[in-house]
């Protein structure tokens, strides 16, 4: 991608994820491929909102400094995703508070409720906790990267992935959205699942629309797309962590009236 452009681009984005509450102070991190051998990354210590074009870091494939600005010390994931994923070229990181609170109550999102959802995002595992800029982050990752676009990550937050950098972006912005329904229909007494043959169609729609490839034939880890049928169970378990956690009518009500008042 033109490196200018990119520029642009990660500067919007991360006002946008700040603007919308996806990420606070220094939090969260975005990166674009350049080339082969080239990343585009937010700089550390620097909030999203308040970034300027010249303030992004650009590492080579390992990480390694090709420019004088140090690049945010969760690059190690971005990297681990490129390399794995030579489709994807560009990485958003955040802690949309939705998302993130199915994260740290041991949920994946991963039930099929929104036809949008299956259609453009898929599934979101969660992974086994690892501590932020060290190894165990990435190692935890690694068995879900080339089967989903975005991942929760437990105790942690969101990542989402893309060809370009507004595809990264449009998955998270769904990640949320999807977290937020997900828990106003627990406070409404739950959600309905899509019957499997509906989920089966919505895989061909979107396989024939280009939106998902078939590593993405996942969808609540009991429906497997196999040769047009439903059935099966997904590689990975999603919910490595995974944990029931019961609250009351009113304690979701009284819990969601709090997190409206800070959104």
């Amino acid at each position: 991608m033109d490196e200018s452009a990119a520029r642009k681009q990660i500067v919007e984005i991360g006002k946008l994820l700040y603007d919308r509450n996806y990420v606070v102070a220094f939090d969260g991190n975005v990166s674009v491929r350049l080339d082969e051998g080239r990343v585009l990354a937010t700089p550390t210590m620097t909030s999203k909102g308040r970034m300027t074009e010249d303030c992004l870091a650009i590492t080579d494939m390992d990480g390694k400094a090709l420019n004088d600005k140090k690049a945010s010390s969760e690059l190690a994931m971005h990297l681990l995703i490129y390399k794995m994923r030579p489709d994807i070229n560009a990485v958003c990181h955040a802690h949309p508070p939705h998302g993130t609170a199915f994260a740290v109550a041991g949920l994946a999102i991963d039930k099929p409720i929104l036809s949008e959802v299956i259609l453009t995002l898929g599934c979101v595992p969660l992974t086994d906790y690892g501590t932020p800029s060290t190894d165990e982050l990435t190692e935890a990752m690694k068995p879900f990267v080339g089967l989903h676009n975005a991942l929760l990550m437990a105790n942690h937050g969101a990542v989402a992935y893309g060809r370009h950098l507004w595809e990264a972006y449009d998955r998270l912005e769904t990640l949320e959205h999807t977290a937020k329904i997900a828990i106003l229909a627990k406070a409404l007494g739950g959600a309905n699942d899509l019957p499997a043959d509906a989920i089966n169609k919505l895989i061909e729609i979107r396989e024939r629309a280009g939106f998902l490839g078939e590593s993405a034939r996942c969808q609540a880890c009991g429906y497997l797309h196999e040769n047009g049928n439903g059935g099966g169970n997904c590689e990975v378990s999603v919910q490595p962590n995974g944990s029931m956690i019961a609250f009351t009518r009113e304690e979701l009500i009284e819990l969601l009236s709090q997190a409206a008042k800070l959104s």
